[in-house]
C-alpha cells in the first residue's frame, strides 16, 4: 500500500465548539503523536480524507504535510470516529511511523467460498491482527470456506499472509466457524413446540 499525501491545518480551537466549527470548515478533527514527539492537533481535509481511506481502507498511511511545520510526516490511522448517521468522520488520532517500522493492525479479513450444503457458516471475527511493515500492511485478507462440512473451523493459521506479513494472534484464534443448518421440518418442529408452550402458560395463568 502507497502512501497518500495530504495536507493538514494546525488546530488552535478545541473541545466541543472548536470541533463542530472545524468540520463544518470542511474538515476532520486530527492528532498526530507518537515516536516521542509532542502531540500535534491538525486539520485534515474531510473529502481528501474521506476518499483516501473508501479506497486504502482503514489501515491507509499518509505523508503529512502540516501547514507552517518542518517537513511531511508518515501516519497510520490508529483510531477514527465516524457518525453513521451523517457518514461523516468525527475525530481521527494518527500515529507517527517510519520507513521500514513494523507495526500491529488490524485488518478486514473476508470468508470467499461457499461451504457445503445444509451447514451455517458464523463469522466469529471480522479482523485479522497482523505485524507488517508501515507502507505494506494489506488492505484487507481473505480465507476460503469452500466446501467446508458442520463442525469445521477456519482459524487464523489457514489465513494466506502476503510475504513480509505476520499473525499477531495465535494461529489458533477462530475465524469462523461451520454447523448443521435446521432443516425446514426442524424450524416448524421449533416454531409448534415455542407456540405449545406459550398457549400452556397462557392457561396456566388463565387458571390462577
Amino acid at each position: 500500500m502507497s502512501e497518500v499525501k495530504i495536507s493538514a491545518e494546525p488546530r488552535t480551537e478545541f473541545g466541543k465548539g472548536g470541533a463542530r466549527r472545524t468540520r463544518r470548515a470542511g474538515l476532520v478533527p486530527a492528532v498526530l503523536y507518537g515516536h516521542g514527539e509532542k502531540p500535534q492537533h491538525i486539520a485534515l481535509p474531510a473529502r481528501e480524507f474521506a476518499a483516501a481511506i473508501r479506497h486504502g481502507g482503514l489501515n491507509q498511511v499518509f505523508t503529512i504535510d502540516i501547514v507552517g511545520g518542518s517537513g511531511a510526516t508518515l501516519a497510520l490511522p490508529k483510531a477514527i470516529q465516524r457518525d453513521p448517521i451523517r457518514d461523516t468522520y468525527e475525530h481521527v488520532d494518527l500515529i507517527i511511523v517510519k520507513r521500514g517500522e513494523k507495526v500491529q493492525v488490524d485488518v478486514p479479513v473476508t470468508l470467499v467460498g461457499e461451504a457445503a450444503k445444509n451447514t451455517l457458516v458464523v463469522s466469529e471475527s471480522t479482523t485479522l491482527s497482523v505485524t507488517a511493515e508501515a507502507l505494506h500492511v494489506p488492505a484487507a485478507l481473505e480465507v476460503s470456506i469452500e466446501g467446508l462440512e458442520a463442525g469445521a473451523q477456519v482459524t487464523a493459521g489457514d489465513v494466506t499472509l502476503p510475504k513480509g506479513t505476520e499473525l499477531a494472534v495465535d494461529p489458533g484464534h477462530v475465524i469462523a466457524i461451520v454447523s448443521q443448518a435446521q432443516t425446514a421440518a426442524q424450524m416448524e418442529g421449533d416454531t409448534g413446540e415455542a407456540a405449545e408452550a406459550a398457549a400452556g402458560e397462557a392457561t396456566e395463568e388463565a387458571a390462577g
